[in-house]
C-alpha cells in the first residue's frame, strides 16, 4: 500500500481546510454536520454485530467502537472549549493525548454510553452554537499543541470536519468488511 492511499484512508474527506472568509452559510452548514453526527452515527451501527463494530478503517487505525468512542471524549472536550472561549479572555485549552484514550478499557466496551453522550452533548453544543452572535464567534482560544488562537466560528468547521471524517471513517470500515484487522 503506498504512502497516497493510506492517506486517503486516513482522511477520506480530506483535511480541513478553513475559507479565507467564514460566512454565516458556512456556519449554518457546519452546525447542521454537527447536529446531524448522533443520529447519523446510531442509523449506522443500531445493527451492527460485535466483529463488524471492531472492523478498523485502516491498517493500524481504530476500530468503528473506537472512532464512536472517540467521538464522545473530543466532543466533550469540544464543548468544553467554546465554554472557556465564551466566558474567559482567551484561555488556554487543555490538549489530550487521544491515541492514549483509545488505549483505556471503556473504548472495548459497548458503544450505547458513547451514543447516550454524543446526544445529550451535541443537544447541548447545537443550543449553544445556534445561539452565538457576531462577536461571539470571533472570541478565542489558545490551543497550546498548535501554538496558535482559534476563533470560535473556524472551531465550528473544525468539529463539523471532525464529525465527517469520523462518519467517514465508519462507512469506510463496514466497506473494507474486516480488511485491516
Amino acid at each position: 500500500m503506498t504512502e497516497q492511499d493510506l492517506y486517503k484512508l486516513k482522511f477520506p474527506i480530506g483535511e480541513f481546510e478553513k475559507p479565507k472568509v467564514i460566512s454565516k452559510e458556512h456556519i449554518n452548514e457546519w452546525i447542521a454536520s454537527i447536529e446531524a453526527l448522533p443520529q447519523s452515527i446510531i442509523s449506522i451501527t443500531k445493527n451492527l454485530s460485535e466483529e463488524a463494530l471492531n472492523y478498523k478503517y485502516r491498517p493500524d487505525g481504530w476500530t468503528i467502537k473506537q472512532v464512536v468512542h472517540h467521538c464522545a471524549d473530543s466532543h466533550i472536550n469540544s464543548i468544553i472549549r467554546f465554554k472557556l472561549a465564551l466566558t474567559e479572555e482567551t484561555p488556554t485549552i487543555k490538549p489530550y493525548f487521544e491515541d492514549r484514550f483509545a488505549q483505556l478499557i471503556d473504548y472495548n466496551e459497548p458503544i450505547d454510553a458513547a451514543l447516550s453522550i454524543l446526544t445529550g452533548v451535541h443537544k447541548k453544543l447545537s443550543l449553544l452554537l445556534n445561539h452565538l452572535n457576531e462577536d461571539e464567534l470571533k472570541r478565542e482560544f489558545i490551543h497550546p499543541e498548535h501554538g496558535k488562537r482559534f476563533s470560535l466560528e473556524e472551531t465550528i468547521g473544525v468539529y463539523a470536519w471532525h464529525s465527517n471524517h469520523h462518519l467517514a471513517h465508519i462507512k469506510q470500515a463496514l466497506n473494507c468488511k474486516g480488511r485491516f484487522n
